[in-house]
């Protein structure tokens, strides 16, 4: 049985995971690594909750190193780091600002000399304000919302290399819109575009490029976009009637780093629990 979402809210964004009524599952029951990441190392934004904690944790399942990127909660993070190292991988944590260019860069570097470089990165972090009307989206939530996908792949893309990857977190509404989260969508759908065009640009140089592109899925950030009465409902808009877990959209990012996806590039899979566009 699934676990369905309580009636809660949280105020700040991104959400705390340690919040959560209930917790989402992060690991599927019988999801067992068998090294196919042995020996990478995968720098992760957002892995301190839900989708980005459970990538780190069915990447150090398969084998790999990780470094997380999260911005202000470290009990989330430090939770994340305990189950990363319980899986016998080492585990980096960095603290800051993804919207800053020069954090981005001390960050990259931080990974890079404790662990001797970067094999995966992942764009996962994200923010999400609703609001009624366009005319009531700031410069700065604009602007919160674009940039940091940008940035931090600059800052990390000199080293990645033949056989190396970089997944994006795209989202459902890329395709279908959400008429409150009007820059939200924008930016997945613009998500989409730069995967496309970054995989066509890196091509010859054997890196691959790929979103996943996650339905409703329990997660902190669904607390602080939606009010309590609204949670309540969250399962009638999916098709299968239920909310999807961290540890079902997982899975697809391992398939994509992996070898197992060589011949995939500039391409989208969809975990959304049947949800047509």
């Amino acid at each position: 049985m699934r676990k369905q979402l309580a009636k809660q809210h949280q105020i700040k964004q991104p959400g705390m995971q340690y919040l959560m009524k209930p917790m989402s599952e992060l690991i599927l029951p019988n999801y067992f690594g068998i090294g196919k990441l042995k020996d990478k190392v995968a720098f992760i934004t957002g892995g301190d909750t839900a989708i980005g904690r459970s990538i780190a944790v069915a990447f150090a399942r398969e084998g790999a190193s990780i470094a997380i990127v999260y911005l202000n909660e470290q009990q989330d993070a430090e939770e994340t780091k305990r189950m990363v190292e319980a899986e016998n991988q080492k585990c980096l944590l960095i603290c800051g600002d993804l919207e800053d260019i020069k954090f981005c860069k001390i960050a990259t570097n931080k990974c890079v000399r404790y662990f001797g470089g970067i094999n995966i990165l992942i764009n996962n972090a994200t923010k999400q304000f609703p609001q009624e009307s366009v005319e009531d989206i700031t410069t700065e939530k604009l602007e919160s919302t674009f940039n940091s996908m940008f940035y931090l792949t600059q800052a990390a893309i000199k080293y990645l290399s033949v056989g190396d990857s970089i997944i994006n977190t795209a989202s459902v509404f890329d395709y279908r819109g959400n008429y409150r989260l009007l820059d939200y969508s924008a930016s997945k759908g613009a998500v989409v575009s730069f995967t496309r065009s970054l995989a066509a640009n890196l091509v010859d140089k054997g890196i691959r490029v790929n979103a996943v592109a996650p339905g409703p899925v329990l997660t902190p950030q669904i607390t602080t976009t939606f009010k309590a009465k609204k949670l309540a409902k969250f399962a009638s808009q999916i098709p299968v009637k239920q909310v999807g877990q961290a540890s079902e959209v997982a899975p697809s990012f391992v398939f994509l780093a992996s070898k197992d996806s060589s011949y995939i590039t500039g391409q989208v899979l969809h975990p959304n629990g049947g949800a047509s566009f």
